[in-house]
């Protein structure tokens, strides 16, 4: 059922030389009022055709909205709320004739980091979706398979976890996550850490031989920034076709001081720069980094399962793969 404030397709008014925006946004995350005062400048000065305003939900957190949009002539379609958000359009954008705008909010906003946009900037935001130009970027499709047998699809464009990040969000308290930001997630990194229980599970990469591991977290990322500047995935390229896949086999307290030193220090710090680069110590056992097109991984038990920051419950295997290119995002002209 569409939001009130959606526009009927027949009566939207599309120019094809200059093109209709539309915004679909998360009503919790956003100052609607501001964005309409910001969308109404730009729109005239770029004129274009009357923008489209569609409200996600609880129900609807932004694929139906987003096809709403694209149905009613889009060219461009602006996501406009937190990670959630952007994955949830992104979806359905991608294989269309759209782009992809983002209007960055929530505590996140991992795409938007990989891609060097501004963060708290409305007016830029807005100004990039009216007159920037597309770059293709990578998007990541998923299969994954639950407890009951049900295979759900979909896309992330950040990183597809299992482990630490998906018991981390399974415990974070959305309410108070809406309060105090990232500091929410303090309280259940700290109960996923007490969480003994190791992945077991075996996995093939781009079609090659099976592998048996047991890891305390697996991420799948097709981008590596995560907020407060830490690198946790360095030679994740988010347009170069490939994933990049971290495994992290702690053993004790001492490996989890490798891996800090290693994400924060080397990744963070040391990677930025040739002299840095050259001080870097070798591989640690507690970390171990693969890179591939396609993955496909069965799990001995049912494990929570994110995607871009949100729990999609649990899951028994899933297979993930790269579409290269296959998504188009406005970002601002060079």
């Amino acid at each position: 059922m569409s939001s009130p404030t959606d526009v009927d397709a027949t009566t939207s008014n599309t120019d094809a030389d200059t093109g209709v925006a539309a915004v679909v946004y998360n009503p919790i995350k956003v100052d609607l009022d501001a964005i309409k005062r910001v969308v109404a400048a730009e729109q005239a000065q770029a004129g274009w055709g009357e923008t489209l305003w569609f409200e996600t939900s609880k129900e609807d957190p932004g694929q139906g909205a987003a096809q709403r949009a694209i149905d009613a002539g889009a060219t461009v379609v602006i996501a406009a709320g937190g990670d959630g958000t952007v994955r949830a359009v992104a979806e359905v954008v991608h294989g269309s004739s759209a782009a992809l705008a983002l209007l960055p909010s929530g505590t996140g906003n991992l795409l938007a980091r990989n891609l060097n946009l501004a963060l708290d900037n409305l007016e830029h935001s807005i100004h990039t979706a009216f007159t920037g130009v597309d770059r293709s970027i990578d998007i990541a499709r998923i299969d994954i398979r639950h407890e009951d047998n049900s295979v759900s699809k979909h896309a992330f464009l950040v990183m597809a976890g299992l482990g630490l990040d998906a018991k981390m969000l399974a415990s974070t308290n959305d309410e108070l996550k809406a309060k105090i930001g990232w500091l929410a997630y303090v309280g259940a990194i700290l109960t996923a850490l007490r969480d003994k229980n190791q992945l077991r599970m075996r996995y093939s990469l781009d079609g090659g031989s099976t592998k048996s591991v047991r890891a305390h977290t697996m991420i799948v990322g097709n981008t590596g920034l995560l907020t407060a500047n830490v690198l946790l995935l360095p030679e994740a390229v988010i347009d170069d076709g490939q994933f990049e896949i971290v495994m992290l086999r702690p053993e004790g307290f001492l490996s989890w001081v490798q891996i800090l030193v290693k994400v924060l220090w080397e990744n963070g710090v040391l990677r930025r720069t040739p002299i840095g680069r050259r001080m870097m110590s070798k591989e640690v056992d507690a970390l171990n980094y693969v890179k591939g097109t396609e993955v496909v991984v069965k799990l001995n038990h049912p494990e929570e399962i994110e995607l871009d920051g949100d729990g999609f419950g649990t899951a028994t295997a899933f297979k993930a793969r790269v579409d290269a290119g296959g998504l188009r995002v406005r970002v601002p002209k060079a």
